[in-house]
């Protein structure tokens, strides 16, 4: 009872941070101007953003199956894919994305996965897309420093991009720390895991496709966003989106939201400002990409529905509990240095 208390209140909390921010950008706006806006854009190009989202997921389903491949764990890509459509639905009804994942480790351990696998998987999984997307970022200030003369905005992503970069690099070589650092149990599971993902990236028979998708999933939010932009007949050119954007995805993966709503539509405001961008047509690129989002999960929605992942699988194995992150030995015998 006091969990679920506690998740009430996280989930209350992240909800009134959403409506709060929607409607505090919403008061200094032209609402009227907003929906000419919204109900202006190209459908061609909506739908252009739309199938490059579907396409994205196939993209996401391809890495994570490498993923568990390196954990031993063979999935067969069909059951792989419905298996994230149907995390993307609980992402929109859950208090965060975590609550998405959290589905597909279920959904996992009722295939017979064992519990380090799964959790193992899914969390690399994850670090894989913000080790991407720091890439994507640190590829880019250049770029912003040239294009943006607001110093404030330059600090602010600057720092961002800095803190993403140092946390990677912290958790990848936390097993070169003093021992008397890392001993303790719970350091001691991210030292692991982060020896894991080392592992899938420099020793991993796939890690070049493996951090291939890991940028080009990114590369295709931004081109869907840069689509929107293109609907609505914004002044952005694909230079400044492919600068601007991935600060956007960040900032919306931080779980303080309801599935991102309003911290998206705040961060593309502000980030699409700094080149010239309108308020209302940032905000209707934001307000259209929450929408396409919410349409894929409602697919996945749908195939949650009619599909054999609501109770048919094997029942989870329950011996398994470990978050034990160690090198699976069968992969590192099949990797090359």
């Amino acid at each position: 009872m006091q969990l679920r208390s506690r998740q009430a209140v996280f989930f209350s909390a992240k909800l009134l941070l959403s409506i709060a921010v929607l409607v505090y950008i919403a008061g200094g706006l032209d609402l009227n101007q907003l929906k000419i806006q919204l109900l202006s854009v190209d459908p061609v190009m909506f739908l252009l953003a739309l199938a490059l989202v579907l396409l994205q997921t196939f993209l996401l389903t391809g890495r994570w199956e490498l993923i568990m491949r390196a954990l031993n764990v063979s999935l067969d890509w069909m059951g792989a894919w419905r298996i994230l459509m149907i995390s993307l639905w609980f992402n929109q009804v859950l208090p965060s994305s975590a609550g998405g994942d959290a589905v597909r480790i279920w959904l996992l351990r009722r295939r017979g996965v064992k519990w380090s696998q799964a959790v193992k998987g899914v969390a690399a999984d994850r670090f894989t897309a913000l080790l991407g997307l720091v890439i994507l970022m640190v590829i880019g200030m250049p770029m912003l420093l040239s294009r943006v003369s607001n110093d404030a905005a330059i600090l602010a992503i600057g720092g961002l991009t800095l803190a993403g970069a140092v946390g990677t690099a912290l958790l990848l070589t936390l097993d070169r720390w003093p021992e008397r650092l890392i001993a303790r149990r719970p350091v001691a599971s991210f030292v692991r895991f982060g020896s894991f993902v080392r592992h899938l990236l420099l020793h991993f028979s796939s890690r070049e496709v493996l951090l291939g998708s890991a940028l080009l999933i990114h590369l295709i939010t931004t081109a869907a966003a840069y689509a929107l932009a293109v609907g609505l007949r914004a002044q952005l050119s694909i230079f400044d989106a492919f600068i601007l954007i991935p600060p956007v995805i960040l900032l919306t993966a931080v779980p303080i939201s309801i599935s991102g709503w309003g911290v998206r539509e705040g961060a593309m405001i502000a980030c699409l400002a700094l080149v010239g961008v309108p308020s209302e047509q940032a905000l209707s690129i934001s307000l259209l990409l929450g929408a396409i989002s919410v349409i894929v999960g409602v697919m996945g929605g749908v195939i949650w529905l009619t599909s054999a992942e609501r109770g048919s699988y094997a029942a989870a194995e329950p011996s398994d509990h470990s978050l034990d992150f160690a090198l699976p030995q069968v992969d590192k015998a099949s990797s090359r240095p």
